[in-house]
């Protein structure tokens, strides 16, 4: 079935503007446009706009989602199944979320009590199912179920101060990885920064930090679809020059 842009948007919950506006940056442009001007699109870009909306919905920017839909690795069947299960992690994450709520506000009433790691718990776990979700299958390829297991149980076992450094190491990493890639060497003192930070918040996964693991993640990042996709969403080039910057690193 064709649709107009007005019926289009409509059927999607989405503006006209947004459909515009993403027929600018070349993200979805109609199937074909009519002698007077009019925006036709087809059951192929009808596809493609779920598809954009799926991955919205999961906090991925307009431009990680064209290089992922552009990506010679995108499969749509795979994409779909991969939706599934983040969204089914989300589901979960909301339920123990919804329980450490309850069992805080029976604490708080007097009827149960809660430690300190209690508290924390649900937060946690979040950030272990956000990796699961994202690279659960390539890290338990490359490392070992076992590897796995013995990493998310670190992190449990995170004090809620080290829980704090983990979640604004994150945070800087990514920022100061995204101003050292726009200026684009890689050996500079904020790009090597950046390469000591991510050694610091690797240390509350591993076990035991070597320079060779280190740069073998460093090529997964450059090589592996998903993860590459994770950075190419920081910036344009993102997963290249990660990779050559924790070299340098590790080489010195």
């Amino acid at each position: 079935m064709a649709y107009s842009i007005n019926k289009l948007a409509k059927l999607a919950g989405v503006s006209n503007r947004t459909l515009r506006y993403y027929d600018e940056i070349k993200l979805l442009s109609p199937g074909r446009i009519t002698s007077n001007g009019y925006r036709i699109y087809g059951r192929r870009e009808v596809d493609r706009l779920q598809q954009i909306m799926f991955f919205r919905e999961l906090g991925v920017s307009l431009e990680g989602i064209k290089h992922i839909l552009e990506s010679e690795e995108h499969d749509g069947v795979e994409t779909l199944e991969g939706h599934l299960l983040e969204l089914q992690a989300k589901k979960a994450q909301l339920e123990r979320l919804i329980a450490n709520v309850e069992k805080t506000i029976a604490a708080s009433k007097g009827e149960i009590s809660m430690s300190d790691r209690e508290k924390f718990e649900g937060f946690k776990q979040r950030m272990i199912d956000d990796n699961e979700k994202r690279y659960g299958r390539e890290i338990r390829d490359k490392y070992g179920e076992a590897t796995v297991k013995a990493s998310n149980d670190k992190l449990m076992g995170l004090t809620q101060e080290a829980y704090g450094r983990v979640e604004e190491l994150s945070k800087k990493i990514n920022e100061s990885l995204k101003t050292a890639c726009e200026a684009g060497d890689p050996s500079s003192g904020l790009s090597q920064e950046v390469c000591r930070l991510h050694r610091e918040w690797l240390g509350y996964y591993w076990q035991h930090y070597s320079k060779e693991a280190h740069f073998g993640l460093a090529q997964t990042y450059r090589e592996d679809p998903r993860f590459r996709a994770h950075y190419e969403a920081i910036c344009e080039g993102c997963a290249e020059f990660f990779y050559q910057a924790i070299k340098i690193y590790c080489e010195n």
